[in-house]
C-alpha cells in the first residue's frame, strides 16, 4: 500500500511539474512585459552595441596644427600625419589660443604643435620635438593621435639617420635604422577592434540581466493546486526559462558574432558545455532575487543601475587585477562576472574547459548555491501563501461570508 501511495506522489509530483512547467511557458508569451524581456530585448539590445561599434577602431580624429617652423620638413611631417587613418588635419592655426579655442567648440580633439626652430635644429644635427595636445575627455581621440604621431616621428627618424650616416649598403641602412628590431602582433584581437573586445562580454551579461527583469515580472507562487511542493515549482519554472533562453542563448552568443564578423574561435561543444552552468547559475539566481521584486518599475531600476557596474567589477572593461578586493570579491556574487571571463577565453582566446577551470567550478558551485537558496525563497513564500489563505478563510468565516471553493 505505501509503495502504490509512494508511486502516486511521484506519478503527481511529476504531472505538476510539467503543469507548471506548461504554464509558465504559455504565461511568457501571454504577458507583455515578460515577452519583452524574455524575447525582444534580447533579440534587439545585441544588435544595438554591435551597430555602435561597428567601426571596431576610431578614424579620422580631427586635428589642428600650429605650424611655427613652416619649413619643408614641417609640412613633410604634418602631410604624413594626415595620410594616416586615425587623423584628419582639419585647420592649421595662426596660434594656441585659435587652436585651444576650436578644442573648446568640439571642432578639434587634437592639436599637433611645432616649434620655430624644428627645422633648424634637426640641421644642426640637434634633438627636437613636436608637441601634442589631446581632449582626454575620450581616451580614445589620445591613442588615435599618439598612435599617428608616434608612427610618422619612427619613419622620419629613420630617414634622418640614414642619411646622416653616410652607409654604402641597404643592409647598413636598415642596422642604423633598427638596431633593435620589434614585431607587434596582436594576439585574440586581431582588428585591434573596439567591438571584438567589449562586445563577447557585454552578450553575456544581457543574458543574466533579462533573465533577472524576466524573471522578477512574473508571480512568484500563483495559488493553484497543483503549484504544491517546493521542488516541483522550482524545477517546472527552471525548466520552462532554460528551454526558452537556450535559444536565445544560440542567437546571442553565436549568431549575432558572426553577423558583425567578430572573432570567433572556440569549440562549439566546448562553450555549449560552459554555457550550461550560467544559464543554470543564472535562471536560480534571478528566481531567488525576485523575491525583493515588488513591482516592475523595481525591476527597470535593477537593470539600470547594476548593468554598468557589473560589466565594469567582471574585469573586462577596466582591469581585474586593478579593482580594489573588496568589489572584485563582491563581483563573485554575480554569476556575469565568471560568465564573461570564461566566456572571452573560450570565444576569443579558444580556450577549452580545462584552460578555466576557475570559472567553470565556481558557475557549477553557484548552480548548487542559488538553486538551494531558491528552494528556501519559494518554500518560504508558499508557507507565507497558505498562511494569507487560511486567515482570509478565517476572516471571511467569521464575518458569516459564503465561502466560495
Amino acid at each position: 500500500m505505501k509503495d502504490i501511495k509512494l508511486k502516486d506522489k511521484i506519478v503527481q509530483g511529476i504531472n505538476d511539474l510539467f503543469y507548471i512547467w506548461k504554464r509558465e511557458f504559455q504565461t511568457t508569451f501571454r504577458d507583455q512585459g515578460v515577452l519583452i524581456f524574455f524575447i525582444l530585448v534580447p533579440l534587439g539590445y545585441p544588435l544595438l552595441y554591435s551597430f555602435i561599434y561597428d567601426n571596431e577602431v576610431v578614424r579620422e580624429v580631427p586635428a589642428v596644427v600650429v605650424d611655427d617652423s613652416h619649413s619643408s620638413l614641417s609640412r613633410e611631417y604634418l602631410r604624413k600625419v594626415d595620410a594616416t587613418p586615425d587623423i584628419q588635419i582639419v585647420s592649421y592655426c595662426a596660434d594656441m589660443e585659435e587652436a585651444k579655442q576650436m578644442l573648446k567648440n568640439r571642432l578639434a580633439y587634437g592639436i599637433i604643435y611645432i616649434p620655430s626652430d624644428f627645422s633648424d635644429n634637426i640641421a644642426k644635427g640637434k634633438q627636437t620635438q613636436v608637441s601634442i595636445y589631446c581632449d582626454m575627455s575620450g581616451l580614445l581621440y589620445y591613442k588615435s593621435m599618439l598612435l599617428a604621431n608616434t608612427a610618422v616621428s619612427l619613419d622620419m627618424n629613420e630617414d634622418i639617420k640614414i642619411t646622416r650616416s653616410g652607409n654604402t649598403t641597404d643592409r647598413q641602412d636598415e642596422i642604423t635604422a633598427y638596431p633593435i628590431e620589434y614585431e607587434d602582433v596582436a594576439m585574440f584581437n586581431p582588428t585591434n577592434g573596439f567591438a571584438a573586445f567589449l562586445i563577447p562580454a557585454v552578450l553575456i551579461l544581457i543574458i543574466q540581466q533579462t533573465l533577472l527583469l524576466g524573471i522578477g515580472l512574473k508571480d512568484l507562487v500563483p495559488i493553484n493546486r497543483h503549484y504544491n511542493g517546493t521542488l516541483r515549482i522550482v524545477m517546472g519554472k527552471g525548466l520552462s526559462y532554460f528551454m526558452v533562453y537556450s535559444l536565445v542563448s544560440v542567437y546571442v552568443l553565436c549568431a549575432v558574432p558572426r553577423m558583425f564578423s567578430l572573432n570567433q574561435i572556440g569549440q562549439p561543444g566546448t562553450l555549449a558545455l560552459f554555457i550550461l552552468p550560467y544559464l543554470m547559475a543564472c535562471i536560480f539566481f534571478a528566481m531567488t532575487a525576485s523575491i525583493a521584486i515588488r513591482n516592475r518599475e523595481t525591476c527597470m531600476l535593477i537593470f539600470v543601475f547594476t548593468s554598468v557596474p557589473l560589466l565594469f567589477i567582471s574585469g573586462i572593461s577596466w582591469p581585474g587585477a586593478a579593482i580594489p578586493p573588496f568589489w572584485k570579491y563582491f563581483s563573485y556574487i554575480f554569476p556575469s562576472t565568471f560568465g564573461i571571463n570564461g566566456f572571452v577565453r573560450i570565444n576569443n582566446m579558444g580556450a577549452t574547459l580545462s584552460e578555466i577551470p576557475f570559472e567553470y567550478k565556481a558557475l557549477w558551485i553557484q548552480t548548487g548555491f542559488y538553486f538551494l537558496t531558491t528552494c528556501w525563497v519559494y518554500r518560504w513564500q508558499i508557507i507565507k501563501s497558505r498562511k494569507h489563505v487560511i486567515d482570509k478563510y478565517k476572516e471571511m468565516k467569521g464575518k458569516g461570508k459564503p465561502i466560495l471553493s
